[in-house]
């Protein structure tokens, strides 16, 4: 099954996964959104993301990284 922008957690545990050494809190949102739409199992229209979502998934990446 492909992520989609309603699978914050999952992102950030992919994100965390293929990006270990990187800070989330130093990304820009459209850094953010770029590493999540090259995520080898994210599936959804880069277009349907929004400053909310990629705030859920810094913040759940943040949280995660603690």
């Amino acid at each position: 099954m492909k992520l989609t922008w309603k699978d914050h957690e999952e992102i950030a545990w992919a994100l965390m996964d293929k990006f270990p050494d990187q800070d989330p809190l130093r990304l820009s949102f459209p850094k953010l959104h770029a590493l999540v739409c090259a995520l080898e199992d994210f599936g959804d229209r880069p277009d349907a993301s929004s400053e909310k979502i990629l705030e859920n998934i810094q913040m759940a990446w943040y949280e995660e990284k603690k």
